[in-house]
């Protein structure tokens, strides 16, 4: 299995097409096999229509003029910025950023958008200031000179007017895993180069369907694959690293039973698997998952090539602060926003989670690279490696997950980390590459299914989300039969 899922060269830097065609986890008819048993989240999306580009649009902040003021909370102070009122192109997503990514902003940023094609404009909304989803430090992604401080992105839905106001509250600070010569800012500064980020995520128009509809932009008939046509090396590439697993071009991994999914397992070298592997196989039957050409990713906006990592030791669980208003046939629309906001906007190399559920307990893949395969993400800072992502998309604060998102959870994660004989109740050392609760280097023991806020300090994934990962556990380890 190491063999072939994790390509263990942690150091990797591309995949050739014609490398992932040549590396088939098993024959195309077990791909094929598809369980009736299995539950569907959503109806089987075919080729993907995405007529309109997506686009990202950069506007400075600047000091706020009286009017904006006298509307902001408390009195005037030094470290407030923002822009006014005012009409722009059309977008679906917001974010603030900044220049220098160890910079923490402390303080509070809100927006308020207005409905294209309406004179409404919405109340204030705040945006997550503590976006601790990272590459580790010291690796080539984190050292790239692209990378900035961020805010977590919020859906807002189609809009073609913003305003906005930060106001800085207990001045910035110097995030822990950063450096210890650079300098403490000011107590009333806030971080240098704040600009505001308006993402359009491209499509065919925003859908409006029912819960458990084809994602957006997708119709919902029984095809799962789309006509390449003319495409770039480097969708051929994210399409053939899931060789074996769905055919060229696919929208979608389909679902198989316990039993294919055991084959599946077992085809593999003798060398791969224990006697007892070979004998019981503790894994769950796979779940359906949507590919990045699914979702409409424009392959192009990434770095080529693909990173990976030596296994899968231990499932992260986030969510993605973009808030919840939005239907299961506008969540591809989320994931393309997000995707072109960590790229684009943050100076990520691809979007950073490995994986990502819908509210409708849609699963989809994530970073590019191969959704069987120890794919290096950036989710948890310092702790990337041996790991996977998987953000729920919305806010779990106050609200709680949905039972769908919940089953996706325990069924992804009862595949994946049986590819790895991984046990979901289990626990898992892994060595932290540097963060603010463990110094780099050292060895931390953690759930196999843990939370963001298991390797870093933060909020996320939300104390409601989190209250549940022990239900997950449970249910992840059942899926896998133990």
């Amino acid at each position: 299995m190491r063999r072939l899922l994790a390509s263990s060269i942690a150091s990797s830097v591309g995949v050739a097409c014609a490398t992932a065609l040549a590396l088939p986890l098993t024959a195309p008819a077990a791909a094929a096999t598809a369980s009736p048993a299995t539950s569907r989240a959503g109806s089987v999306p075919a080729a993907a229509r995405y007529d309109l580009p997506g686009s990202t649009r950069s506007l400075p902040l600047r000091p706020l003029g009286p009017r904006a003021r006298d509307r902001a909370i408390g009195s005037p102070s030094a470290g407030e910025l923002g822009l006014n009122r005012r009409d722009v192109r059309h977008f679906s997503m917001v974010g603030v950023v900044w220049d220098n990514p160890n910079t923490e902003l402390h303080g509070r940023v809100q927006v308020r958008t207005r409905a294209t094609g309406s004179r409404a404009w919405s109340g204030w909304q705040s945006l997550e200031t503590h976006n601790d989803d990272a590459a580790d430090p010291g690796t080539a992604e984190r050292m790239s000179g692209r990378v900035r401080g961020s805010t977590a992105p919020l859906w807002v839905g189609d809009s073609d007017g913003v305003e906005v106001r930060v106001r800085a509250e207990g001045g910035t600070r110097t995030k822990a895993s950063a450096p210890a010569t650079r300098a403490v800012s000011p107590a009333s500064a806030l971080p240098s180069g704040l600009r505001l980020e308006l993402v359009d995520p491209g499509g065919d128009g925003e859908g409006d369907g029912e819960a458990g509809a084809a994602p957006h932009g997708m119709s919902a008939d029984t095809s799962s694959t789309g006509a390449l046509g003319a495409e770039s090396a480097e969708t051929l590439a994210a399409s053939a690293a899931n060789a074996g697993l769905a055919p060229l071009g696919a929208t979608e991994i389909p679902a198989l039973g316990r039993a294919a999914t055991e084959r599946e397992l077992r085809s593999l070298g003798d060398s791969e698997l224990t006697s007892s592997q070979r004998a019981k196989p503790y894994i769950g039957p796979r779940p359906r998952i949507i590919t990045r050409r699914g979702w409409g990713a424009d392959e192009k906006l990434r770095e080529k090539g693909f990173v990976y990592t030596k296994k899968v030791k231990v499932a992260f669980v986030h969510h993605t602060s973009s808030g919840n208003g939005y239907s299961c046939s506008q969540a591809a629309s989320v994931i393309r926003g997000i995707y072109r906001y960590h790229v684009k906007s943050m100076g990520w190399r691809d979007i950073g989670y490995n994986f990502l559920v819908d509210k409708c307990g849609n699963i989809y893949e994530g970073r590019a690279g191969g959704v069987a395969k120890a794919v290096l993400g950036a989710h948890t800072l310092g702790f990337n490696g041996n790991s996977m992502g998987v953000a729920v998309l919305g806010s779990f604060g106050s609200h709680k997950p949905p039972a769908a998102a919940l089953r996706a959870i325990s069924r992804l994660t009862a595949w994946k980390l049986g590819l790895y004989g991984a046990n979901p109740r289990g626990k898992a050392y892994l060595k932290s590459g540097g963060g603010n609760l463990y110094r780099k280097g050292k060895n931390v023991r953690l759930n196999v299914i843990s939370g963001h806020r298991d390797g870093f300090a933060t909020a996320c994934p939300g104390t409601q989300l989190y209250r549940k990962l022990g239900t997950a556990r449970s249910t992840a380890a059942r899926y896998q039969g133990r």
